[in-house]
């Protein structure tokens, strides 16, 4: 069986990866990436363009297929092709020309924090939990129905193609599905359950689109996918060298790793690192609502007969990406195994402390308020202590999240299973087990994502050639990291990140106004705007009156 997974690498470079394993063993046999450019036209905008990321697709189909030749592998072995994606991205096209009619916008996209809070407003006691009860998540930046209701306001190709009909939205999964099974000429387009429970247009309870949420955002149903489970053969490879092979394996990247990780037992989670960080506790067949800022999301749904399963989940903005950051914008690293070497010379932050919350902050908090901060910062303090801090943040963010679980679950986690490009950095798995008193499991291939995509793909009805049964899954080798520091010591710098969090909390209290250059006006803060005008009143008034003064004397 193989997979197609095309979830974000970096900030400012993701990837594209098409990977070919063996459905009776779960061995990678060959893989071939290729990076895409991510473009950040304004402040807190983020795109891609959706013919980069197709065409990064079949290039990487192209290149694993030589690769695999070139060991002596037939390519007609492979069964069936699975898609895993990044969830909320957002795209819409057109049916008829098959283009896109803007860029992707990305899921860390902040553009429609305008958006999001005239939506709160609207809802009784400006509540942003007002959907929870069908959705599982709080209206959100994150969420795709935000930026399609942006791109339908803010687009004018967006709001002609809906108005004439020709209009297609999709999540990346989506987009791909329809342009591999044929685009314009009979694509499919579908989507799976655990995309399209990340949409806030999707009904977690009746597994469906509903037409309430659909009427609240403003969003015809018409120009939605049709939602399918995570195994199933959604349609046939229409050209390249794998043509007429099924697509039968969609899951969101989060769930993916979920199920490669092999967590199909209610309690079992895993936590991703890449550009951002993503724990998914499994919650068996019926949907959990967090009292404490996590998200109820669909895990799963392994065939059209099979049932669903949920899983509450933690998301945090900004992980993998605080190394480009420091590597890109500061310069203080070259490279992220630079940062590890950095932050292992001093093994402290000695006292700094740094609250990554550069698209605001997620979980458990929703507060797109919410800035960076560096504090407590001394005249000793150089750049392997920032390191250091760095590091320290991502697991700081993961142990609220668990914290945050183990209340709505009631039963503490015993251990955290980890995945993910980061979890390379063998520094930042030992913090993680120190600051979360726990230990940390890492699998020896760390391709879960893309394994459990396949492992949908091969078991799906009809491709049948991977047993999901627990007795035939294959036992994944792994490295544990016990906790070597005592609690007392993980409980003191845990609280001191907390106070460091508030810190950072209401720092963009206005969202700015620009002029026609672009620039921000002076007049985007109210107070700075009155203080101008009052001060040129009174300028005004002092001339007047000394201009009569003149004529009576």
């Amino acid at each position: 069986s193989l997979d197609f997974s095309s979830e974000v690498g970096e900030c400012h470079m993701m990837q594209s990866v098409f990977l070919v394993f063996n459905s009776k063993t779960a061995e990678l046999l060959s893989h071939h990436q290729v990076e895409i450019k991510q473009s950040f036209p304004k402040e807190g905008w983020v795109e891609e363009d959706p013919k980069e990321i197709l065409q990064s697709v079949y290039e990487c189909m192209e290149r694993t297929c030589e690769k695999l030749t070139q060991l002596n592998i037939d390519i007609t072995n492979i069964k069936a092709i699975g898609v895993t994606n990044q969830r909320e991205t957002t795209l819409v096209w057109d049916k008829e020309t098959g283009e896109p009619l803007y860029n992707a916008i990305v899921w860390l996209d902040l553009r429609t924090q305008s958006t999001v809070e005239r939506l709160i407003n609207k809802t009784p006691g400006r509540n942003k939990n007002h959907l929870k009860h069908k959705t599982g998540l709080p209206i959100s930046t994150y969420f795709s129905a935000v930026k399609l209701r942006w791109l339908m306001d803010n687009v004018a190709e967006v709001h002609e193609a809906i108005v004439s009909h020709r209009a297609m939205f999709g999540t990346v999964d989506s987009w791909l599905i329809w342009c591999l099974t044929g685009g314009k000429s009979g694509g499919v387009h579908c989507t799976d359950v655990t995309n399209a429970s990340r949409t806030m247009l999707f009904n977690i309870h009746t597994m469906d689109w509903d037409p309430e949420l659909c009427k609240y955002f403003g969003i015809p149903m018409e120009i939605l996918p049709r939602v399918r489970s995570s195994s199933e053969i959604y349609g046939l490879m229409k050209s390249g060298e794998l043509s007429g092979v099924p697509i039968s394996g969609c899951l969101g990247d989060q769930s993916a790793a979920l199920v490669g990780q092999m967590c199909f037992q209610d309690g079992q989670a895993k936590n991703t690192y890449g550009t951002g960080c993503f724990l998914l506790r499994n919650t068996g067949a019926k949907p959990v609502m967090s009292d404490h800022g996590l998200l109820t999301t669909v895990a799963y749904k392994l065939g059209r007969d099979k049932p669903a399963c949920y899983a509450l989940e933690g998301s945090v903005a900004i992980a993998g990406a605080v190394v480009r950051w420091l590597q890109d914008n500061l310069g203080i690293i070259s490279s992220s195994e630079e940062l590890e070497k950095l932050a292992a010379s001093v093994c402290t932050s000695y006292g700094c402390y740094f609250v990554p919350a550069f698209s605001g902050l997620y979980a458990p908090y929703w507060e797109p308020s919410a800035r960076g901060i560096i504090c407590g910062l001394t005249q000793f303090t150089n750049k392997s202590h920032l390191a250091f801090a760095a590091l320290e943040a991502v697991c700081f963010q993961t142990r609220e999240i668990l914290d945050a679980m183990n209340q709505d679950s009631g039963i503490p986690l015993t251990q955290l299973q980890v995945d993910g490009g980061m979890t390379s950095n063998r520094l930042l798995m030992q913090l993680q087990a120190d600051i979360l008193c726990i230990p940390v499991v890492k699998p020896s291939m760390p391709e879960t994502t893309a394994l459990g995509a396949a492992m949908a793909a091969g078991a799906a009805e009809g491709v049948s050639v991977w047993s999901l049964n627990p007795e035939d899954l294959t036992e994944v080798t792994s490295e544990k990291f016990e906790p070597q520091i005592n609690p007392e010591e993980s409980e003191y710098r845990y609280a001191r990140w907390k106070k460091a969090v508030q810190k950072s909390m209401n720092w963009e209290t206005t969202e700015p106004v620009f002029n026609g250059n672009g620039e921000t006006s002076i007049f985007s803060s109210v107070p700075l705007g009155f203080y101008i005008m009052g001060s040129m009143l009174m300028l005004i008034g002092a001339r007047y009156i000394a201009g009569q003064c003149l004529l009576n004397c």
